[in-house]
């Protein structure tokens, strides 16, 4: 296990240190999360690096990551825990072969629990307390945020038939949130708030040779300014970080040393995920947008 990091700089180097390039901003406001024990509210477009932080952190400090997958519908039993009923069932079964009979309160114990993220993160681990990541809290709704609450809050969760379960130490807490709708200004206010925004050129050709390092200059700068030059594109679904790696490791795998259009129309759907998209950028237009690449690339 690490210990949390001292310093602004002591964060960025920490990130570093697991291919994450954080902007300073970024590790500012991660260091506060350690540092003030407070939620951290990650916004952003898809595949900007908000769930890769989490991951990062928890490596990094030597934590157990938990993660709950947020979805339309999640309710709090799906989140802490639910009764394993088939469990009861047997027991119930069992007893009544031998005559005797289950008392209620011998059934809703924790043998008979299935434990869910929620409290798993309220649980004490080895290592100290863990990487709590809530992914894409935007595909939920107002009823289970309100349930958030008393989580982020108190560190704690209530079970009914157990009571209340509170962490010893609470968790570290990362949010993430695609923007596909609001998020409640009560559940914000209990976390500091960052915008991941997609990265400038020169960072992205840093996370880049973090990630890909293999891959040469000539191909890492053409990658990075064609994926920046399609941010500019009216497009369905812009590529984030994410695709910028995925598509320098695809051409690696080809033996690409530098783009062409052929190349570029073989592995668009490594970059761009809507056929529209693949449409509007394939063909002459990929050309025309690869040459005026490569003149932004030239050293004036």
């Amino acid at each position: 296990m690490s210990a949390v990091p001292a310093t602004i700089d002591a964060t960025e180097t920490l990130l570093a240190g697991q291919g994450y390039v954080a902007s300073r901003a970024l590790a500012t406001v991660v260091f506060l999360s350690l540092k003030l024990g407070r939620p951290l509210f990650l916004e952003g477009e898809a595949g900007v690096g908000k769930t890769e932080i989490a991951k990062t952190l928890a490596t990094a400090l030597g934590r157990r990551l938990i993660r709950l997958q947020c979805y339309e519908g999640l309710d709090a039993a799906s989140a802490v825990a639910e009764w394993n009923f088939a469990a009861q069932m047997v027991a119930i079964r069992a007893a009544e072969a031998t005559g005797g009979g289950t008392a209620k309160a011998d059934l809703f114990t924790e043998e008979f629990l299935i434990e869910r993220p929620l409290l798993a993160a309220m649980r004490p681990q080895p290592g100290g307390a863990p990487v709590l990541l809530i992914d894409e809290i935007d595909r939920t709704d107002a009823p289970f945020e309100a349930f958030l609450l008393e989580a982020l809050s108190e560190a704690q969760v209530t079970i009914p038939e157990l009571g209340t379960i509170r962490a010893p130490e609470p968790p570290i807490v990362i949010l993430t949130s695609n923007r596909t709708r609001e998020v409640h200004d009560a559940l914000k206010r209990r976390c500091l708030y960052h915008w991941v925004d997609y990265p400038g050129f020169d960072r992205e050709m840093e996370i880049l040779h973090a990630r890909a390092p293999e891959a040469q200059e000539v191909l890492s700068r053409e990658v990075v300014g064609f994926v920046q030059r399609l941010r500019r594109e009216d497009l369905f679904k812009k590529p984030g970080v994410a695709e910028t790696i995925d598509w320098a490791k695809c051409l690696l795998a080809l033996d690409v040393i530098a783009l062409s259009p052929e190349v570029i129309a073989d592995t668009l759907g490594a970059i761009l995920k809507y056929q529209d998209d693949i449409q509007k950028i394939s063909g002459s237009e990929a050309k025309r947008m690869l040459e005026q690449v490569r003149q932004e690339l030239t050293p004036a």
